[in-house]
């Protein structure tokens, strides 16, 4: 357990890394590999098994894939792929000077969700898991483990920092003043209109990660009892 009076809780999935390049990139790959008909078929697996769980699980949907294609060559350098992909590349600019920049106030920590060997295979590839000293949480839904994310890390304040206006608004309404939610608007998530009508704006909206480096502590403390800022 770390005491501390500010934790930074920092999403990862389009929040300090573009997740939709990745998935792009992953696309063309399939199409390349596979074939456009059973490129599909691979991502019909990937949502139908995200449908179950409530995350996305990469290697999973390849499991169901195999299952149902298990003489495909193909299998095997699709894992490859997956597992070797060169996720710092896909880091937002500057996501590793702010994760730099917080820590003059407090401790940045790593809050994600997904599976339990890609999801941290990513942050440990990308640099995130060193950048915040190992201080890697991820869980099936973090919204509903914030007990644990406090007892893990207790602090006075904290600062959340995720791409999903649906999870800023469900910490909120538990943690109250207590926490900043700071909404950076990357991603196809934080662009969908009809998600944007649904949740209250977060205390601060970003365009940018990299936007982060203008706050200084004071700021996003203010903010948290303040009108949703800009």
């Amino acid at each position: 357990m770390i005491d501390s009076n500010v934790i930074f809780l920092f999403d990862v999935d389009n929040t300090l890394l573009d997740n939709d390049r990745v998935v792009a990139d992953l696309m063309r790959y399939l199409v390349g590999e596979l074939g456009a008909e059973r490129q599909a078929r691979y991502w019909a697996f990937f949502e139908e098994l995200r449908a179950q769980l409530g995350y996305a699980d990469y290697l999973g949907a390849l499991q169901r894939y195999r299952v149902a294609h298990p003489r495909d060559p193909h299998v095997l350098c699709m894992s490859d792929y997956l597992v070797e992909y060169p996720f710092a590349n896909r880091l937002f600019p500057a996501a590793l000077d702010v994760l730099d920049h917080v820590q003059q106030w407090g401790l940045p920590v790593i809050l994600s969700d997904g599976d339990a060997v890609f999801q941290p295979r990513k942050v440990s590839r990308s640099g995130l898991g060193a950048a915040v000293d190992g201080r890697v949480l991820i869980y099936i839904h973090k919204e509903l483990e914030l007990d644990d994310v406090a007892q893990r890390y207790p602090a006075q304040r904290y600062v959340l920092v995720d791409d999903k206006l649906r999870i800023l608004s469900t910490v909120k309404a538990q943690w109250g003043e207590r926490v900043t939610t700071v909404f950076p608007r990357q991603g196809h998530y934080a662009r969908d209109p009809q998600i944007l009508r649904t949740y209250p704006p977060a205390d601060v909206t970003l365009e940018r990660i990299g936007d982060l480096l203008n706050y200084d502590l004071d700021r996003l403390c203010a903010a948290a009892a303040s009108p949703a800022a800009t």
